[in-house]
């Protein structure tokens, strides 16, 4: 079904790509400066990923209460100035000699915080510019360019990071969100803000909002759940792969950037399933569906073991995953953004996002201990393991409905 959504959804959408982009294209740009530039230690290195995602959530609290009362657009905006100048800094004390660790960190802090304001605000105004019915075939085309974005951006980073240095990808991020500030700019049309008395200060209650309204209902809190154990428990391993492919099976490194450079292709072709599957089996089937499967498959890397049929193992397993990934992350989506009023989305969102990067940093730290007292091997295994009880979390339709866009979800 072919949606027309007009030029103020194509500026947004664009302001997402081309800094979806940007980011991927320096995925992993901060542990190899760290390493390779200044030399840190594995502690230092594993400390500036989980740190980085805690403290930011953390310093992101208050921004919900701040972008559900303000227009998005100059939120978006903003934020992308935010990180472009954070980013931006970096290359600048790179040529300097100036460069440090606590830069690294203190840049990861403050464009991780900019990145969940800009989230919130961004899905507020989807909620605002996209009619309710459209919001599916919306967020999958969003699903689907990220899944572009983590295949290409990758391999093309070091690509430009083997001919013009270790720094060039960061400018490129730094790039591609002065990119996305210029595309929000571009759009025409109104804008949302949740009203608010001015003579009414911020309350600490405020801050505790998103939260509140999760919990509140029954539907959102149990897909909240899901979400961020499903992410953490996911997230934690990826550490532990690169252990394990890399140091333990001397897997090359061209060859590590193909095993998840391929299967991220699977989560572009969930995104243009989703819809159709919705369509034709309601979506809270293939929500369900979707849902249980991608709880399953990563207990297939508990078979990893070294050589090409290792590799294959990681490609497959990882393929199917992120496939399910694909199509089950736009219906989730949709359904939130549904049952969130506009004057709450952001705060939601915020919530949403900063509990996500807490729980990661979290279980990212703890699996690493795993490992050490274990084996990378075993504590994937251990998240495998864990993951199947996750869709049980999953919100229960408890009657018929039509198997449409619109089909009901309603909570155990």
């Amino acid at each position: 079904m072919r949606v027309r959504f007009g030029s103020g959804f194509g500026w947004l959408w664009s302001a997402y790509a081309v800094s979806t982009y940007g980011t991927w294209i320096a995925f992993g740009a901060f542990p190899l400066i760290a390493v390779r530039v200044l030399h840190s230690s594995a502690f230092e290195v594993a400390l500036l990923e989980a740190a980085g995602l805690a403290v930011a959530a953390i310093v992101a609290v208050p921004l919900g209460p701040w972008v559900e009362h303000r227009s998005k657009r100059p939120v978006m905006m903003a934020m992308d100035l935010v990180r472009f100048l954070a980013m931006a800094s970096v290359p600048v004390a790179y040529v300097l000699g100036l460069l440090s660790y606590g830069q690294l960190l203190a840049v990861s802090v403050v464009s991780g915080a900019a990145s969940i304001a800009f989230t919130a605000a961004s899905g507020a105004y989807l909620k605002h510019l996209v009619r309710s019915d459209h919001l599916l075939i919306a967020n999958a085309r969003f699903e689907g360019t990220s899944w572009v974005a983590t295949a290409a951006g990758p391999p093309l980073g070091g690509a430009l990071i083997g001919l013009l240095g270790p720094v060039v990808t960061i400018t490129a991020d730094a790039l591609s969100y002065l990119l996305s500030a210029l595309a929000v700019l571009r759009i025409r049309g109104g804008d949302v803000a949740a009203p608010r008395d001015p003579a009414t200060r911020l309350r600490g209650a405020d801050l505790l909002g998103g939260w509140r309204f999760i919990l509140h209902d029954r539907v959102l809190r149990c897909l909240f759940l899901n979400s961020i154990l499903v992410g953490g428990l996911i997230m934690a391993t990826v550490p532990l792969l690169a252990v394990l492919l890399l140091g333990d099976h001397h897997v090359p490194a061209w060859q590590y950037g193909l095993a998840f450079g391929i299967p991220a292709l699977g989560g572009l072709v969930g995104a243009r399933l989703s819809a159709r599957l919705v369509r034709r089996y309601g979506r809270h089937r293939v929500m369900t569906v979707s849902g249980w499967l991608r709880s399953l498959f990563p207990l297939g890397l508990a078979f990893i073991h070294p050589g090409i049929t290792g590799l294959l193992t990681v490609i497959v397993v990882e393929g199917l995953l992120i496939t399910c990934m694909g199509i089950f992350n736009p219906i989730y989506a949709t359904a939130r953004l549904q049952r969130t009023p506009a004057d709450h989305a952001a705060q939601v969102l915020t919530a949403w996002s900063v509990s996500s990067k807490l729980v990661q940093a979290t279980l990212m730290v703890i699996w690493g201990v795993l490992a050490t007292l274990t084996s990378p091997l075993s504590a994937i295994t251990v998240s495998g393991v864990l993951l199947l009880a996750t869709p049980l979390l999953l919100p229960k339709r408890t009657h018929s409905s039509d198997p449409g866009v619109s089909d009901a979800v309603t909570p155990n």
